[in-house]
């Protein structure tokens, strides 16, 4: 299909794996497309996750470059250009805006212990709320507090501490200012107001940051800046466009995935499986756990994770899945055809494998002490079996997520969408519709985290009137999966009498787990 248009903007997504720059219309198609791979992150220490900086703006580069190789559309035609990244992924930058150590990625897992406790009246009420192992947790986690406790010296030249999206705005625009939307990860920021936290906010005791080495934050749909000359000679993009504010790519995605309602659910099948809903209130569905930036201005995305979500699913493929990975190459099709018939030859509830998801452990639910578990084996499970019972288990937690929200905001979900890798298989997505009872689309374009950067950029623009206008034009259903009745009465059977049971029953054993392999007393 070769569609002509006189107005397109470009929409560039840098996510854990790959980069991808993105032109669409202002119909919401995809009109060209790049992609460049990208190595996650590199490990000195057991733990750590870290890369260049200048490898994600190199690869950034690379990606737009590709991109005018591809395409036959003008330059002139992009009236502007929007950001979306991989969220909390940190970078320390001088006053020349030359990073000074490597980035820290959102997978790495080194921790600050020891550290005093908030003090004065705000860690006289988190004691009484029993909140206090809450505010511990963000300050271990804040990767601020390790670099200022290791790397002193860095900490004490930092001019500005970035979110991966604030320093590639700066090499697009010379100006240290980021999104709002793009805010997550352990920083001041006060997640009510959508602003920087004021001053007398715990945060600023909890966090080695000060007000100073923080950019500018501008709202979804907002002016952040246009491309430098030596932006454009590095990128191809034409120097003086406008760069519009988006939002990091899980926010992204919701409105790309057309989810501005609050009763549709927007699943993400990625590295971290997450179900969000768009609130226009501010509710925290776990007390003490913020509701993110969402990618509309002055809204917030109701977020649940299951932190190592479709990891688990690649981690079956590359661990068990050799078999159909040769096969497929053999044959010349995707892999994925195979593994959908892997799932297909299972039936629903995997002959009784259930599988708790929690292969990395949660703040509040799940706790600090949560492992993964398998239970119900019999001498007839094979590897397929443990494949959809990976599948479920997920949908599972997602399910669990969405009645939390409920609960908490009030508002039912009725329908979903999905979105992320694992969303390309139908036999994921039918058995998705199953355990939720609910119809599940898969939106018309894979590129729901880049569409929704290129609708924050339309409405920046003017050229959509509204988020709603823009959505309704630029976001469409794909494939519908409705839920198999005799499937789902399987499903609600095991979600309420075996899955959510389970976390309760193991809990104990996960903290013996924790104790004993940490050389606690147990």
């Amino acid at each position: 299909m070769v569609i002509v248009s006189d107005e397109v903007v470009l929409a560039i997504d840098n996510g854990t794996q790959s980069v991808r720059a993105l032109l669409f219309d202002l119909h919401g198609n995809l009109l060209a497309k790049s992609r460049v791979p990208l190595q996650a992150y590199v490990s000195e220490k057991p733990g750590w996750a870290e890369q260049r900086p200048e490898y994600f703006w190199d690869s950034l580069c690379q990606a737009c470059q590709q991109l005018w190789r591809a395409t036959d559309i003008p330059k002139a035609a992009i009236k502007g250009v929007a950001l979306t990244t991989q969220r909390a992924t940190v970078i320390n930058v001088d006053r020349d805006g030359q990073p000074l150590r490597p980035a820290i990625i959102w997978l790495d897992q080194r921790r600050t212990e020891g550290l005093k406790p908030v003090g004065g009246m705000w860690g006289v009420a988190f004691r009484v709320a029993r909140v206090a192992d809450t505010v511990a947790y963000f300050q271990a986690e804040a990767e601020a507090n390790w670099i200022a406790a290791h790397q002193p010296e860095i900490m004490a030249r930092t001019y500005k501490f970035l979110l991966l999206s604030g320093y590639l705005t700066y090499r697009l625009t010379g100006r240290f200012v980021d999104s709002v939307g793009c805010q997550v990860g352990y920083i001041p920021f006060d997640y009510k107001r959508l602003a920087w936290a004021r001053g007398y906010d715990w945060k600023w005791q909890a966090v080695a940051i000060n007000r100073s080495q923080l950019p500018e934050l501008v709202p979804p749909a907002g002016r952040l800046g246009e491309v430098t000359r030596e932006a454009a000679e590095a990128t191809g993009i034409p120097a003086g466009l406008p760069v519009i504010a988006a939002a990091a790519d899980k926010a992204c995605e919701v409105i790309g995935s057309g989810c501005l309602d609050p009763h549709i659910g927007c699943l993400s099948f990625g590295t971290t499986a997450t179900i969000n809903t768009t609130h226009r209130r501010y509710i925290e569905v776990i007390p003490l756990v913020p509701p993110y930036p969402a990618a509309v201005p002055g809204a917030y995305s109701l977020e649940i994770q299951v932190y190592r979500g479709y990891w688990m699913v690649s981690w079956f493929k590359n661990e068990f899945g050799l078999r159909e990975i040769l096969l497929a190459e053999e044959q010349g099709v995707e892999p994925e055809e195979l593994f959908d018939d892997l799932v297909r030859s299972v039936p629903p509830g995997s002959m009784g494998l259930t599988v708790q998801p929690y292969w990395s452990p949660g703040l509040r639910f799940p706790g600090p002490e949560a492992r993964g578990a398998i239970i119900g084996f019999n001498d007839t499970h094979t590897r397929a079996h443990v494949y959809r019972a990976i599948l479920e288990g997920l949908a599972y937690a997602l399910r669990e997520g969405k009645e939390r929200t409920e609960k908490r905001s009030r508002v039912p979900v009725t329908e979903l969408r999905v979105s992320g890798g694992g969303s390309q298989s139908d036999a994921a997505l039918q058995l998705t519709a199953d355990i939720f009872g609910l119809p599940t689309a898969r939106p018309h374009t894979y590129e729901t985290s880049g569409l929704g950067a290129a609708i924050d950029a339309a409405v920046g623009l003017g050229l959509h009137r509204d988020f709603d206008a823009a959505i309704r034009s630029m976001t469409r259903l794909g494939q519908v999966f409705e839920p198999d009745p005799d499937n789902r009465a399987v499903y609600d059977a095991l979600y309420t009498q075996v899955y959510k049971r389970m976390y309760r029953r193991l809990q104990p054993l996960y903290e013996k787990l924790r104790a004993i392999t940490s050389g606690l007393p147990a």
